[in-house]
């Protein structure tokens, strides 16, 4: 499916591992099945070229942008097939104590069309003693991306960033009619959280949300939710993975994201204001201040 408007987007889904050049070979296998498919857009997951814990690895293991062997085999393999590869994101080494988790847009010539540094850091303590700190090793973006392709406006985001709505209007009022996400989510946090935050940010936006994910029990023990999804501007599924590696596919028409903003135009229903704290009793001489 092609057109002004048009195109077939194809959702890779991983169980990356704790060894880049197997993680590469699954990736780039799926690659072509979405490409023989029909995708002209495809996406993979946060964490395409490394699934690990330790910050001690990621920094041993990470390359600078300009020696990363996965961005380069990535690159050079969308320019084979002639299509646009959304890497989900790999590690990359800025200094000897921090990297990026950075997704890439590769055009069909196999140049690097996008940047985007994941921007809110999965910090977190959950039930049952599941623990993360990506603070440790990961430096934050300071900016959000959208990216124009031929059919249309693409805004990036990676995982985490799905639990932060200003970021999501930012990219819809810039533009963004369709919205990448690709992700790790923990199974825990994906069972509870997943289909309705991604509905959720589709619908507030009137954009497509495209997310592609690590799903299963991975080498380093974490299990991720998978499920990777599809879903319109009015908050239906168009596709949805399941646990395991996979490709999911659906034909994306643009023009829906202009229908759903023209019947409900909440992007232009905005308005600035302060909160104000009825009732609340403070001791004399206290101040208290919301940012």
């Amino acid at each position: 499916m092609s057109g002004a408007r048009r195109f077939r987007a194809g959702l890779v889904q991983l169980r990356s591992g704790r060894s880049v050049t197997p993680n590469l070979d699954k990736a780039v296998e799926l690659i072509r099945r979405a490409a023989k498919g029909g995708a002209v857009y495809v996406q993979t997951p946060e964490n395409t070229g490394l699934m690990e814990l330790s910050p001690r690895l990621v920094l041993e293991v990470a390359e600078t942008e300009d020696r990363s062997v996965p961005l380069a085999r990535l690159r050079a393999l969308a320019g084979e097939l002639g299509i646009f590869l959304h890497i989900g994101s790999l590690a990359i080494k800025l200094d000897e104590t921090r990297v990026a988790n950075r997704s890439y847009v590769i055009d069909p010539e196999g140049r690097v069309a996008a940047r985007y540094d994941k921007l809110h850091m999965f910090d977190v303590d959950l039930p049952g003693g599941e623990s993360y700190r990506e603070s440790q090793y990961f430096r934050p973006g300071e900016r959000a991306v959208v990216a124009d392709l031929p059919f249309g406006r693409l805004g990036l985001s990676i995982c985490y960033d799905l639990r932060f709505p200003a970021l999501y209007r930012a990219l819809a009022l810039a533009g963004a009619e369709f919205i990448a996400v690709p992700s790790a989510f923990t199974k825990q946090t994906g069972e509870a959280h997943w289909l309705v935050l991604i509905r959720a940010r589709a619908i507030e936006t009137g954009a497509f949300l495209l997310a592609a994910t690590q799903g299963g029990l991975h080498e380093n023990g974490r299990a991720t939710y998978g499920h990777s999804l599809i879903v319109s501007p009015w908050g239906e599924v168009l596709a949805e993975g399941g646990e395991d590696p996979c490709v999911v596919f659906a034909d994306i028409d643009l023009a829906a994201s202009e229908e759903a903003r023209a019947r409900i135009p909440a992007l232009k229903h905005g308005r600035n204001f302060e909160v104000e704290i009825a009732g609340a009793t403070r001791a004399e001489g206290a101040e208290q201040k919301v940012s």
